[in-house]
């Protein structure tokens, strides 16, 4: 079990296909190889979506504040299996009892901390929150599984 303090964004990019403006994992601390990890989301003012989410009252979609948590959960991923981007894509499949309870505004840190609950037959199943503040935001279950990725 190997357990690192800090996920660097240069490493992120590395791990993931996601880029801007759809990366929304600026960097990851508490890496435990196979069972957790917390990503690190710095919400700004100006993130694409604020203009229309909404005009006078800007507040973090929570379905991107989901993708924040899949996104988390495949960094976690793709260092417990060491996967090679090159060849192989982690692919969200699901979501379970998501619950919003605060919205996600420009300043807020979002810090979400995400477990694997199971992992079988190459579909990890996680547990994971969005907090501010150390206020949880949002939660929800959620899986994913990886396949090489098409030419």
């Amino acid at each position: 079990m190997t357990e690192q303090a800090e996920i660097t964004p240069d490493e992120i990019l590395r791990r993931l296909p996601h880029r801007f403006p759809f990366l929304l994992v600026d960097r990851a601390v508490d890496y435990v190889e196979g069972q957790s990890i917390t990503g690190i989301k710095c919400v700004s003012a100006a993130d694409p979506y604020f203009p229309g989410h909404f005009p006078d009252n800007p507040v973090m979609p929570g379905v991107l504040v989901i993708e924040a948590l899949a996104q988390t959960g495949a960094i976690l991923m793709s260092k417990t299996l060491n996967a090679d981007i090159a060849n192989t894509v982690i692919y969200f499949m699901g979501v379970e009892n998501a619950r919003f309870r605060r919205p996600v505004r420009p300043g807020d840190v979002l810090e979400m901390p995400v477990q694997v609950v199971a992992s079988r037959r190459g579909v990890f199943k996680f547990k994971g929150e969005a907090r501010v503040n150390g206020v949880r935001c949002a939660d929800a279950e959620f899986s994913a599984t990886s396949a090489q990725r098409q030419a």
